[in-house]
């Protein structure tokens, strides 16, 4: 059984930081590739980054530049570091692995439960 834990989210000031992590366990690990999506109240779940077994990085254009995703084999844990956040990066923020390199896709098969982040003008 595949489970994907986020943590790390919270409340912020515009221009803060955070960083999320999600704990990988019940799969092979180094064969996935993974990602972090998010979803605000009332706008459709929406590809931020994701990352391949090379270590090969995609981003979408309203967060490039200021998050970076990365992973931590020894650790089974994937990392989404937050800086100069917008009171428009908030929303519910999900980890997703795949063996099939969907990039920024909703088609991951496998999810976390998410992570609230706010971020206060």
């Amino acid at each position: 059984q595949v489970q994907l834990v986020e943590s790390g989210g919270g409340s912020v000031q515009s221009g803060g930081s955070l960083r999320l992590s999600c704990v990988v366990s019940g799969y092979t690990y180094s064969t996935t590739y993974m990602g972090w999506f998010r979803q605000a109240p009332g706008k459709e779940r929406e590809g931020v980054a994701a990352i391949d077994s090379s270590g090969s990085t995609t981003y979408a254009a309203s967060v490039k530049g200021r998050f970076t995703i990365s992973r931590d084999y020894a650790k089974s844990t994937l990392y989404l570091q937050m800086n100069s956040l917008k009171p428009e990066d908030t929303a519910m923020y999900y980890c997703a692995a795949d063996r099939v390199n969907w990039l920024l896709l909703s088609n991951y098969n496998y999810w976390g439960q998410g992570t609230q982040v706010k971020v206060s003008a």
